[in-house]
């Protein structure tokens, strides 16, 4: 196992904020890529980092909202027809 950098401390952190996962899910998660991370070090990172990471993926979302290329699409629609009598 290798100790996280501050990267992999980053992706964990990411994980959590981006995902709904819980906070063993993400040590798991990374302890099968070889991570070796706790998951108290998530919560702790997350207490001090995470309203910022919450922040950048708040502003990537409303960048996306003004592009140009951001275009409705219509899922179902309801039509009501008069009988002709």
């Amino acid at each position: 196992m290798t100790k996280p950098g501050p990267e992999m401390i980053r992706l964990a952190v990411m994980m959590y904020v981006r995902f709904p996962l819980s906070l063993r899910n993400v040590e798991d998660l990374l302890h099968e890529r070889g991570i070796d991370v706790s998951h108290e070090t998530v919560r702790c990172r997350w207490l001090r980092f995470g309203p910022m990471f919450a922040a950048e993926i708040r502003n990537r979302r409303f960048q996306g909202l003004k592009s140009s290329r951001w275009r409705w699409h219509l899922d179902e629609g309801c039509c009501q027809i008069k009988p002709v009598c």
